[in-house]
């Protein structure tokens, strides 16, 4: 027939139905999936046309400014290579090949991250989606694609999982966070990026501390002073999660940060709660990359070992664990208190507050 070519195909879907961004933002492979040449797109692309180009190979079928939504479906959509299809739309006939698909993510390997993630994420730190000048994508570093528009581009050689805010792949908070930390020079806005990033509960000061060593940002003096801040806050915030924990899960009053010394001789150690009545110790593991770990490890374990020696059982508990299964260590803990009736009188110790 006249005016068809290879690129036409034999049943083009009709544009009219189209609703969801999902639909209003399309690549110009999934125009022409639709019987919408190139030539085609382009000239309702001129002007005064009812189409507007976001990206190259991109397309708002609308007029008008992109939604905070359109443009991360628009920047994702521009990542996706020219090989790979676009996105499968959920239908009875294609439900078993969109769960594949989406299990594999939707748009390749390609993530939303920096400020834009942050944002996802619900931070106040950082402005709205739509006052962003750029929005970060996280590819593959053997991806071969230029930044353009408001699209820039992070390359690395392996990707987190990413999580699915809002329909769209976003990086967990701990590397979304370097890589927005990897683009400011403002000292004042960094460390309130990282002390929302632990006081608000969305990941600990370990976690973001390994993320900013692995893009090599500690070697900037506003970040280190910002590190140094945020190790500070992290280790408060796990010290209160301790606190809910024990009147939460309504354990025994502990006697809070001491030391324990043998009488007349040298201390052995600090301990964050202590029940001398049980002979029983919490310690909570705040080691971060920053540290030497083999030698922190050391110290700690020989410190754990002299204590049980002396008949007080150590638990160990992680920020981490106490943010995310504070019953299990409440458990765990009061397990610890019943136990200790069944073992041997612990060593005289002296107990001194901190």
């Amino acid at each position: 027939m006249p005016g068809m070519n290879s690129d036409t195909p034999l049943s083009p879907r009709p544009l009219h139905h189209l609703s969801d961004v999902r639909h209003r933002v399309m690549t110009a492979r999934q125009l022409r999936d639709h019987g919408v040449s190139g030539p085609a797109a382009g000239e309702r692309c001129r002007p005064g046309g009812p189409w507007q180009q976001l990206l190259p190979g991109v397309f708002l079928l609308r007029t008008g400014p992109a939604t905070s939504e359109e443009r991360l479906h628009a920047a994702l959509l521009y990542t996706v290579p020219r090989t790979q299809g676009p996105p499968a739309q959920p239908g009875p006939a294609t439900a078993t090949a969109a769960a594949r698909e989406a299990a594999a993510g939707p748009y390749g390997p390609a993530m939303i991250t920096g400020a834009a993630a942050l944002a996802l994420h619900r931070f106040t730190s950082v402005p709205p989606l739509l006052a962003l000048d750029h929005i970060d994508v996280l590819v593959p570093r053997t991806r071969r694609l230029r930044a353009s528009g408001f699209v820039r581009l992070l390359r690395a050689h392996a990707l987190p999982h990413p999580q699915m805010l809002t329909g769209v792949p976003v990086a967990p908070v701990a590397r979304a966070v370097a890589d927005a930390v990897a683009q400011l020079t403002d000292a004042s806005t960094v460390r309130r990026l990282l002390a929302e990033a632990v006081r608000g509960g969305h990941c600990e000061a370990a976690a973001v501390v390994r993320e900013l060593t692995r893009a090599r940002l500690l070697g900037r003096a506003h970040v280190v002073d910002a590190v140094d801040t945020l190790l500070a806050e992290g280790r408060a915030v796990a010290e209160g999660r301790l606190y809910d924990l024990v009147r939460d899960h309504r354990l025994p009053a502990p006697l809070w940060n001491v030391d324990l010394r043998l009488p007349g001789g040298p201390c052995l150690g600090r301990v964050d709660a202590f029940w001398p009545e049980h002979s029983v110790a919490v310690e909570i593991d705040s080691r971060t990359p920053r540290q030497d770990d083999d030698a922190v490890w050391s110290a700690q374990f020989r410190k754990r070992e002299h204590l049980e020696r002396l008949g007080v059982m150590v638990v160990h508990i992680t920020p981490k664990k106490l943010r995310e299964t504070p019953a299990q260590q409440a458990a765990v803990v009061r397990t610890a208190l019943m136990a200790s009736a069944d073992r041997d009188p612990a060593a005289y110790l002296v107990v001194l507050p901190r």
